[in-house]
C-alpha cells in the first residue's frame, strides 16, 4: 500500500472505497473518519461488522487518528486535503468532554462535521453486563462479576447516569470491573462480543452516518429503529 501525507499527517493506506459502493459514488470524493486513537477505531470496526458486515473495512482505510482529543488537527487536515480535493467529507467522532471553543472551526470548515458522543466516552457503550461476560474466558466464575456490575451501573433506563459514567475508569486495571472479574477487560474485546441487538441507539446513529458518507445509508430505517428504542426505554 502507498503512504499519502497532507501537511503533517500520514495515512498508513490510501482511501479506498468498500467494494459494493455503488458505482455513482465512487470518485465523487474521499470520506473521512477523525478518531482520537486505535482504540476508537478497534470498537469501530467491531460495531461496523456487527451491525452493518463490510462496512468495517471501509472505515479501518478512510480513518486518520488524532493522537489523542485534538479537534484542531482534524479542521487543520481536512482544509488541507479540501484544497487537494473540494470534494472531501469527514466526521470528527470525539468523547463528551464540552467542545465550544472547537464547534465554531468545524462550523467554518466546509466538508467536516463533529460527532461527540451524547454519553461521556466511547467505552460508555460497552457497559453492557452480557457482552462484558462473554468477553471474558469461559473458564472464568461470572456470578461475582454480576454482582459488580449491578453495583456500579445504573438501572437500564437511566440515561442520565450513563452518561456522566466514567466507563474509562470502570474498566481501567484498577477499576472495580476489572478487579471483580480478575482478568483484563480489554474494550476492543467487549465491542467484538456484543451482539447488535446490544448496540445503543447512539451507536446506530453514528453508523448511519457513516454508511451515508460512504453512499450506502438509508435514514428511513434510522427513523424506525428511534421509535423503537423510545418506547422500549
Amino acid at each position: 500500500m502507498g503512504t499519502a501525507s497532507i501537511g503533517s499527517f500520514r495515512l498508513a493506506n490510501q482511501v479506498a472505497f468498500p467494494v459494493d459502493l455503488p458505482p455513482s459514488q465512487a470518485g465523487s470524493g474521499r470520506f473521512l473518519l477523525y478518531l482520537e486513537g486505535p482504540r476508537d477505531r478497534e470498537i469501530l470496526k467491531h460495531w461496523c461488522r456487527r451491525a452493518f458486515p463490510g462496512l468495517a473495512r471501509a472505515v479501518d482505510s478512510s480513518t486518520i487518528l488524532l493522537g489523542g482529543r485534538q479537534p484542531a488537527r482534524a479542521v487543520e487536515h481536512h482544509r488541507a486535503l479540501r484544497e487537494e480535493d473540494p470534494s472531501a467529507c469527514g466526521i470528527c467522532i470525539l468523547d463528551r468532554d464540552g467542545l465550544p471553543e472547537a464547534r465554531a472551526d468545524f462550523e467554518n470548515t466546509p466538508g467536516l462535521t463533529l460527532f461527540t458522543w451524547p454519553r461521556r466516552h466511547i467505552e460508555s457503550y460497552l457497559l453492557v453486563p452480557s457482552a462484558i461476560r462473554r468477553s471474558l474466558p469461559r473458564s472464568r466464575e461470572t456470578a461475582g462479576l454480576e454482582r459488580a456490575l449491578a453495583e456500579v451501573l445504573p438501572d437500564v433506563g437511566d440515561e442520565e447516569a450513563f452518561r456522566e459514567m466514567d466507563a474509562k475508569r470502570l474498566l481501567s486495571e484498577r477499576g472495580p470491573v476489572w478487579q471483580v472479574a480478575g482478568h483484563p477487560l480489554r474494550p476492543g474485546r467487549i465491542a467484538r462480543n456484543m451482539v447488535k441487538a446490544e448496540l445503543h441507539a447512539d451507536v446506530m446513529e453514528l453508523l448511519f452516518r457513516i454508511r451515508e458518507g460512504f453512499g450506502l445509508g438509508d435514514r428511513k430505517i434510522l427513523v424506525v429503529q428511534k421509535r423503537v428504542s423510545a418506547a422500549l426505554s
